[in-house]
Order: structure tokens, then sequence, then C-alpha cells
């Protein structure tokens, strides 16, 4: 008896383990849709990040296809290798690994040139998204769906999974006005959405420039559920970017990265970007307490002092307070990341300091910053975000490719 009812456990253990890294990328599925691609020439727009399961590049992927060639790479925000910090500028180069060109989406231009797209008949896009609405790999995407549309280009798109999960919407929508490459597309903040399917909406939507539509592919991926975070997929991590060392870092970034629009450093330069934020003149107990007593969901503060090597505050002491997720699954990144700003603005007046084009740009709204100046109720402002993420789930619901 005792020996059955450890079969049986060891069945359902092994069971589970196989469910653990059953998670196959658009990437790791293309074997599947190579007729899409023989006899093509083919650009990739591509980073670091794009290798399968089995720790294959995508340049090496794709060349595997019989018949197919790979002429051109292109390399969003961050660089091809991801190396750059943001915002900085970045050159055409060549790949040293497959002398292939390089086409900076980062650079004199953030879309593909017809000249770019000479030798390409297919665009393939590839990228790791974090799954905030200012992340800007999803703007190189839509970009380059533009010119693929206009000239005559196939665009295909190999999914990847939403690291914070596919399930929780949050925020309000990006209003046209404040359109800009960290946010073009009327989405929430977090929009719950693959590249994949967020390609169906750009195209399908007409948002894309003049309402041109890619002939658009998306291969999609086997074994992903909406509801999973990263770490349930089996997948390995790859840094995202400079600044996205982990998914702790991607879980919080929808809020926390409005700091970037304050003169509070976001922890740049630092081993744990948006995990801690700070500034020399903070009192780092007080502001841990005042926090705290916010009792925002899924997270908690405790004080820290950091010195960031770079960004803000370069070679400066800082105070302010770290943060622990309690409950990722409860977590309200960007109304929390909302509640921080006003709580640190309504304590250091004096020495809080707005970018307000940026800031305004990351919201997709002026009304925040302002409901924060006026010491408006930021509930309020909330609770009208609501109807605005009806109409958004509505529209969302047509795109999505996989289950809860």
């Amino acid at each position: 008896m005792k020996l059955a009812r450890l079969t049986k456990i060891v069945i359902l253990f092994t069971v589970f383990s196989s469910c653990q890294g059953s998670v196959m990328t658009g990437l790791d599925c293309v074997d599947s849709y190579s007729r899409v691609f023989q006899g093509k020439r083919i650009g990739i727009i591509t980073n670091h990040t794009a290798y399968n399961s089995k720790g294959k590049y995508i340049v090496d992927v794709i060349r595997g296809i019989p018949d197919v060639k790979v002429t051109a790479l292109f390399g969003p925000e961050h660089g091809l290798w991801g190396k750059e910090q943001d915002a900085i500028k970045i050159d055409n180069q060549i790949d040293p690994a497959s002398r292939l060109q390089v086409f900076s989406l980062y650079g004199k231009t953030l879309k593909p040139t017809p000249e770019m797209l000479q030798n390409i008949d297919i665009l393939i896009f590839d990228i790791q998204d974090i799954g905030a609405r200012f992340y800007t790999y999803i703007y190189t995407m839509s970009l380059a769906m533009e010119a693929a549309a206009e000239n005559g280009k196939r665009f295909v798109v190999l999914d990847r999974p939403n690291p914070i999960n596919g399930f929780c919407v949050e925020g309000n929508l990006l209003e046209p006005t404040f359109s800009s490459f960290v946010g073009l597309f009327p989405v929430p903040v977090r929009h719950g959405m693959t590249a994949g399917e967020l390609a169906k909406m750009f195209n399908d939507q007409g948002w894309l420039k003049n309402g041109v539509k890619a002939d658009l592919v998306v291969i999609p991926m086997k074994g992903w559920s909406r509801r999973m975070w990263y770490d349930q997929t089996g997948l390995s991590f790859i840094k995202t970017s400079p600044n996205m060392p982990d998914l702790q870092t991607a879980a919080i970034y929808p809020g926390l990265c409005l700091l970037e629009g304050t003169n509070i450093s976001e922890g740049r330069g630092t081993r744990m970007p948006f995990r801690q934020f700070g500034a020399p003149w903070i009192d780092s107990k007080r502001l841990a307490e005042r926090l705290n007593e916010l009792n925002l969901p899924g997270m908690r503060f405790e004080p820290v002092s950091f010195t960031p090597t770079s960004s803000k505050y370069q070679g400066q002491e800082c105070n302010g307070v770290r943060i622990i997720i309690s409950e990722r699954d409860r977590l309200e990144p960007y109304y929390s990341g909302v509640k921080i700003v006003n709580e640190i603005y309504r304590m250091y007046r004096q020495d809080f300091q707005w970018k307000v084009r940026h800031f305004d740009r990351l919201c997709g709204t002026s009304t925040i910053r302002n409901a924060i100046t006026n010491r408006s109720s930021l509930n309020i402002l909330r609770n009208r975000w609501q109807a605005e993420l009806k109409i958004f789930q509505t529209i969302r619901k047509q795109y999505l490719i996989y289950p809860d």
C-alpha cells in the first residue's frame, strides 16, 4: 500500500515537472512554418534575448531552414547585444558573429528605410518584451510593421511570453496628445498582451501610419497560458536591457518607471534598479514608514542607502527605500507607482522636481501630475480609468491568442 502511494506521488511529481518548462516560444515553432520562409530573403529585428529553449540563437535557427537566406539584422534600443543604456543612440554596424549588417532602429531612424529593405522579402520580429506600455521594443515592432506594409514586405512575429503575465491589465489609456516612442497607441500601461497579440491589434485597429496594414503572420507559442509569470514557463530569463535584470524588476517596472520623470533616483547605476529609489535629501526611515502606511497591495518597503555609479546622483549617497514584493499576484504596480510619487511629492515638496514632459509622456496624460500637484483625489482619478479599461478590454479580447 505504501509502495503504491509512493508510486502515485512519483507519477504526480513527474507529470507536474513535465509541465514546468513546457512552453515553446515562436522561435521554437518555426519549423512548422518553414513554408512561410522558404525561397525568401530574411531580415531579422532582434537582440540578445532571441534564443530558443535549446539555447540556439535566432540567426542560426533561421539559417537552418532550407532555401532561406538571412540578409540583414535590425537592432532596437539598447542595441543588438542589449548593452547600451537607455536613450543612447546607436550606429549601424556589423555583427561579428554572423558577419551580417546590423541596421540600427535606435539611431538616425526609428523605422526601417526603403534602402534597408531592398534585399529583404520578409521581416521577422523576435525580441523579449516586458509587458509595460513604455518599453520601446513594441514600437520598434510597430514602426517596422509600417515599413513592411509600405514596401510590400511580409512581417512575421515570433511570439514570446508576457513576463508579468497576460491576465492583469492596469492603468489609464494613453491620450493621443502624449504619443511618443515611449507610448504610441491608446493602451494601458500594463496591457497584459504578448508582442504577437499587440501586433495583431496595432495592425487591425488601423493604428499604423495612414492606416496601412502589414501582411502579418504571428507564429504563436505552445504551452503558454495568460496567468503564467515568466518563472513558471521553464524558459530562462535573459536580462532584457541593462536595467531590467530579473523578473522581480519587471513586476514593479510599470509603476516605478514613473520616477524617471522626476529628480528621484530610480536606482539606475545600482544592482537593484527600480527595486530601490531615493535621493540625498530623503529620510529613509521616515519614507519607509509613510509608504508602508499606504498598504500598497503586494509590496512593502524597507529603508536603504545606495550610491549610483551612473545616472542621477552619480557618486552621491542616496537615502530611500527598497521594495520587497510580498504577493506578486496582488500587485498593482502602476497605481502604486503613482501613489509613491504622490507621497514623496507631499513629503519633500521643496526638493522634489518634475521632468514635466517625460513624466506626462510616461503616464500618457497630464492629469496624474496635475492631480498630485493640486492634491486632488488619486482614487477618483483611478476610478475614471476603469471606464477606459472596459473599452480597451473589449478591443483587446479580439486579439488574444492564448487561454487563461
